[in-house]
């Protein structure tokens, strides 16, 4: 049995030491008493790594606890302050690779805290969110737990018979929340187009944001549409409300609403509570090729912070800072590739919120998606299908998506190209 903590006494020092690696669970499952007492406490514990992923609380915050050293797959969520400050070390890594990287090395975790749910039936759950902790937790020195009882009770998500826990704390906190995305009418105008591309009974996978929120604004006239993904903000409440999402043509998970994670409104959390239609599953599972390929009809939709002439798409830096990571894009896409009449497309808004910069550019700062990979891209101004396209076709057909005011210096930089 877990030894069982006190929540108002916690002594973190007994089970970390100096030196250690602790891996923290992400986004909604953050065990918010464990990591507010860690930030606390660094000091008396001495220096130590802290793997971190998508964050959407206020714990890990750039001001305090020094001598902790961060590390993240990305800059996502809250956490994006941390790499603004310089303080977050970003690994780059697929998605998908994060289990395998600490069950099989080169990672190793010290220390898991892990969020969980209340027991139904005698087992727990990972609560909103499955990642990488729990791969980690199967083979660290330590694992704590946080018992919330405002963690949903999640199908998919059920801990392992054979983990051990060490100690548990028992907690009642809301989760943390996503900010709900506002989407705009230039994020409407991309989403339209967008639509439009999509079938009834596609089986989608959604980026976060306003334009995949639109999206899913945009889809509300279609039917029986399934979803395999990463992660869901609570727009897609009306869908699933509406009967929009069925899953019912899915080849695989027929019926069933495939998920990571999910990050929204307390009505979310209360949606997916011992709801059979909805299961989290692992990267392993979500992000796999050889899993998103059984699924005819596939379509991934994500969104850049640019896109370069040659169809190369960046999500990860704005000019010097960081402010996302390779994550699960390049895993979806390449799955569309594979599925059977898979697409996988890039919506994004011509140019910059305040209009001075194009965000179709002549080179990408960084390539999360190389040229190899890119499938359709998608302004407000139209769709270019690139796959299998040679580049001065390509080029021709970023240009074509550029705001109008930014297509002539395009079509110059493009004469340059190689």
């Amino acid at each position: 049995m877990p030894l069982a903590l006190d929540a108002a006494a916690l002594d973190l020092t007994r089970f970390i030491r100096a030196g250690d690696t602790v891996v923290v669970a992400q986004g909604p499952a953050e065990p918010l008493t464990l990591t507010a007492a860690l930030v606390a406490q660094a000091d008396r514990i001495g220096p130590i790594t802290v793997f971190i992923g998508a964050t959407y609380s206020e714990t890990f915050g750039p001001g305090e606890a020094p001598r902790i050293r961060y590390v993240s797959y990305g800059a996502l969520g809250t956490n994006a302050r941390l790499a603004r400050a310089g303080r977050l070390e970003v690994v780059p890594c697929h998605y998908s690779q994060l289990p395998a990287l600490f069950q099989a090395g080169p990672w190793k975790a010290d220390v898991v805290l892990l969020g969980v749910s209340p027991p139904v039936g005698g087992r727990a759950t990972l609560g909103a969110a499955h990642g990488f902790a729990l791969a980690a937790a199967q083979r660290a020195r330590v694992v704590l737990a946080e018992e919330n009882d405002q963690a949903p009770w999640m199908h998919g998500g059920e801990l392992p018979a054979g983990l051990r826990i060490d100690a548990i704390v028992r907690s009642s906190r809301p989760l943390p929340r996503y900010p709900d995305a506002v989407p705009g009418d230039l994020d409407r105008a991309v989403a339209a187009r967008v639509a439009a591309l999509i079938a009834d009974g596609a089986t989608l996978q959604l980026g976060v944001g306003s334009v995949p929120d639109a999206v899913l604004e945009a889809l509300a006239g279609h039917r029986d549409l399934g979803l395999h993904s990463g992660m869901l903000t609570s727009a897609l409440l009306p869908l699933l409300e509406r009967g929009v999402v069925t899953n019912a043509r899915k080849a695989i998970d027929a019926g069933v609403t495939v998920t990571g994670m999910l990050i929204g409104a307390e009505r979310l959390y209360r949606h997916a509570h011992s709801n059979p239609a909805l299961r989290l599953a692992g990267p392993d599972y979500t992000h796999a090729v050889g899993v998103i390929a059984r699924l005819p009809g596939f379509v991934s939709v994500n969104s850049a912070v640019e896109v370069d002439l040659f169809g190369r798409v960046n999500a990860e830096s704005a000019g010097a800072t960081y402010v996302g990571g390779i994550g699960g894009q390049t895993d979806f896409i390449r799955g569309a590739a594979a599925a059977p009449g898979g697409r996988a497309i890039i919506a994004l808004p011509s140019a910059s919120r305040d209009g001075k910069a194009s965000r179709i550019v002549e080179r990408c700062v960084a390539v999360t998606t190389p040229a190899a990979d890119a499938d359709t891209i998608v302004t407000e101004w139209g769709v270019a299908e690139l796959r299998g396209v040679p580049y001065a076709e390509r080029a021709r057909r970023m240009i074509a998506l550029a705001h109008p005011a930014f297509r002539e210096p395009l079509a110059g930089a493009a004469r340059r190209l190689p």
